[in-house]
């Protein structure tokens, strides 16, 4: 099992530029995603044609069993903190709820950054935040409203946004206080670049196996361990992959 392993990763000329990349995956057996029932809503329902039913996005594989929608980001290691004194992105981001689902699905942003939250349905949304650390906030949205406008301005490991009306709907943030983060791709790529020297944790967040219950399944660590150093090699970035192992159940 994939646990703490050292890499060395090297620049060309200077620190800010070396980049992170790589490919995570999932040591399980590929499942297809069960079919969303949205008929409770005929404006949701009617959002699919009968060859395109919307299926579950919390645990998106490809042939090769490799993740959809991880979020990927460093901490420093130990007790240290990693401290950032670039600017951060404030470009205007946005939510969008169509189809009734929660687009994009999982979400990172920066702190002071603005997130538009919008409604492109014919039906009423409720847009309910279960943020422990930056302030909650439960907002309706009627068809037709104005974006709701949001600033997240503490770091935060991923909670969830969920909509009242329809169960079925959630999406995942992350909010963080600097820039060394990705999201993977639906090839489970995800790449960070300009990651200066140190020591670090990469943190490997799945929104189902991130989250499985302690008093049912053993509980493993999803991070690595790694060194970023520049030892004036021609190479400016380093592949660092990770497997995500199957749940494993506690004994009774």
């Amino acid at each position: 099992m994939l646990r703490h392993i050292i890499f060395l990763i090297s620049t060309v000329c200077f620190v800010n530029a070396i980049t992170i990349e790589g490919t995570v995956s999932y040591s399980g057996s590929n499942k297809t995603p069960k079919i969303v029932k949205m008929d409770a809503d005929p404006i949701c329902g009617l959002a699919y044609g009968e060859d395109h039913k919307p299926t579950k996005e919390d645990f998106v594989l490809n042939e090769k069993n490799q993740f959809k929608n991880v979020i990927v980001w460093l901490k420093a290691a130990g007790d240290n903190t990693l401290s950032y004194d670039g600017a951060l992105n404030f470009d205007s981001a946005t939510i969008d709820q169509v189809g009734c689902r929660y687009t994009p699905h999982v979400n990172a942003f920066t702190i002071g950054q603005k997130i538009l939250i919008k409604n492109s349905d014919e039906t009423l949304h409720n847009v309910n935040s279960k943020s422990k650390i930056n302030d909650s906030f439960n907002s309706a949205q009627p068809a037709g409203v104005p974006e709701i406008e949001k600033v997240f301005t503490v770091s935060e490991e991923p909670f969830y946004i969920k909509c009242d009306v329809h169960p079925w709907m959630k999406a995942w943030v992350m909010v963080s206080d600097h820039p060394f983060f990705a999201i993977t791709d639906e090839n489970g790529f995800y790449t960070i670049d300009n990651v200066p020297t140190g020591d670090y944790e990469i943190v490997f967040w799945q929104e189902k196996l991130s989250n499985l219950p302690s008093k049912k399944y053993e509980i493993v660590s999803n991070s690595l361990s790694i060194v970023v150093t520049n030892d004036g090699t021609e190479s400016n970035s380093q592949v660092v992959n990770f497997e995500f192992q199957k749940p494993v159940k506690k004994a009774k």
